[in-house]
């Protein structure tokens, strides 16, 4: 897979241009800043990350005049990119004093076949629509779900959808998903708590899907992998064709290579960026 050139390309072009839906691209010569055009996250942890955006190699002044942009608007200095598009941005950022960390890609066979995956009694995947009471649940359930709180259940989800609430998040979350440029996905329980959730922003027939989460009191009963399975369907029904998704553990990789995910054999680049999935 490493040699397929026109799945580097998919990819590429989706990093370049689904950050577009929600942020400005600001030039500062080959490297592209993105700006969100209005208060909020709506895509993963921006926009507000920079990437390789033109030909040629990336000039240290380059870098830090991103970097000076970023501290000017209050976002992470945070740049990511695909390995084989900039092969020698690593060492340049690195060199500027950013951590960077890998997270090697899987894709998903276009020509295979996604069933359902089995549900603990009760237990249903649905989509979450901008109107949907549980939204603000279900947007704040990552937060716990990669929190440092082992223990969170269903009173700490509460608390934390009023949170996403008080901040913004969900108003700023709901015009994306009523244009359809993110598609929003939960396990719910009998009692209709969100137990898990992930989401994907489609754009050019890709997409990646990304924020899979299970709270942590629901957890090693299969609803991640449900829920993955579940976003890659809605995917292909929205006309997607190439569907793929990071890593950042092994462990994870094995999951997804059970549900019918293949390594890519392009890596992603992130520098203070936080985990995509």
């Amino acid at each position: 897979m490493s040699g397929d050139g026109s799945l580097l390309a998919r990819i590429e072009r989706y990093y370049a241009t689904v950050p577009l839906l929600f942020a400005d691209a600001e030039e500062y010569g080959t490297l592209r800043l993105f700006v969100r055009k209005e208060p909020g996250a709506p895509y993963y942890g921006g926009p507000g990350h920079a990437q390789p955006g033109g030909a040629g190699g990336v000039a240290d002044g380059d870098i830090a005049r991103v970097r000076a942009r970023q501290r000017e608007l209050g976002v992470p200095e945070a740049f990511e990119w695909l390995a084989e598009a900039a092969p020698d941005l690593r060492e340049r950022v690195g060199a500027a004093g950013l951590t960077v960390a890998e997270r090697p890609l899987m894709v998903l066979d276009p020509g295979l076949p996604l069933a359902p995956r089995a549900l603990p009694a009760g237990v249903s995947v649905r989509a979450v629509e901008a109107d949907d009471p549980a939204l603000p649940a279900v947007l704040a359930l990552p937060r716990l779900a990669f929190g440092p709180d082992g223990t969170a259940g269903a009173r700490e989800l509460a608390a934390a959808a009023e949170g996403v609430v008080a901040d913004g998040t969900v108003e700023a979350v709901r015009p994306t998903l009523r244009a359809g440029h993110k598609r929003l996905l939960a396990a719910f329980g009998p009692d209709g708590v969100p137990l898990a959730a992930g989401h994907f922003h489609p754009a050019g027939g890709a997409t990646e899907i990304g924020g899979v989460g299970t709270l942590p009191t629901a957890r090693r009963q299969g609803l991640a992998a449900a829920v993955t399975t579940a976003l890659a369907v809605d995917a292909r029904e929205h006309g997607v064709t190439t569907v793929f998704l990071a890593y950042a553990a092994e462990s994870v990789a094995r999951l997804y290579a059970r549900l019918g995910f293949r390594p890519a054999g392009v890596t992603l680049l992130i520098a203070d960026q936080p985990a995509r999935s």
